[in-house]
């Protein structure tokens, strides 16, 4: 034990790991996961499949879920900076609609675990990011759900990004303060608000 560092979040099944970085005029070295230390950490989570995605600055993608098949998923940036959020749709959780967010960039080498039962989303900061994770299931081609990433019930704070709130999900309208338009896939601008979403 010692090699992660794991912070509780506010709402219960998230949680934030940091790795021990061990570093020196070369460069540096760290284990970005190590079953053993995790489970001494009290997670015992397994996972099956490892994904990555690169992605330019304004890109928002979120906020999916796999419905029949739930993922969790352990997500953290090789190369930029993300802020990413989870909101929870557990029907039985006390917090349930309630969002947690968290920056992750290439240089805090944090890392954010989301469970089961959780949307999950980040909004791009920097000018490429390079964004990894690892799930606990397959992805499942036709099992996706989401979330509109701008549902005022929700009410996610993305850092930087100015706009207004006109009904749907569309990311028209929407740009960082620096001026960059807020890209979504197609798919993303249609997802509905948290009283006609899935619920776990």
């Amino acid at each position: 034990m010692g090699q992660i560092k794991v912070t509780t979040c506010p709402i219960e099944g998230l949680y934030v790991i940091e790795p021990a970085v061990h570093g020196d005029s070369r460069g540096y070295f760290m284990e970005t996961y190590n079953q053993k230390d995790m489970e001494e950490a009290g997670l015992n989570m397994k996972f099956v499949q490892d994904n990555q995605s690169c992605s330019v600055k304004g890109v928002l993608r979120g906020l999916h879920f796999q419905k029949e098949f739930p993922q969790g998923k352990l997500v953290r940036v090789v190369k930029g900076s993300v802020f990413d959020v989870a909101v929870d749709l557990r029907s039985d959780s006390k917090t349930y609609g309630k969002w947690f967010g968290v920056e992750l960039t290439e240089e805090n080498k944090k890392q954010f675990y989301i469970p089961e039962g959780f949307a999950h989303g980040f909004l791009v900061l920097s000018d490429i990011a390079e964004f990894c994770y690892k799930c606990t299931d397959f992805y499942h081609p036709g099992d996706e759900g989401g979330l509109a990433w701008n549902d005022p019930e929700i009410g996610i704070e993305w850092p930087e990004l100015v706009g207004e709130y006109k009904g749907n999900a569309s990311g028209e309208g929407y740009e960082l303060k620096d001026g960059t338009k807020l890209k979504l896939s197609e798919k993303d601008q249609l997802w509905a608000g948290l009283k006609d979403t899935f619920k776990f």
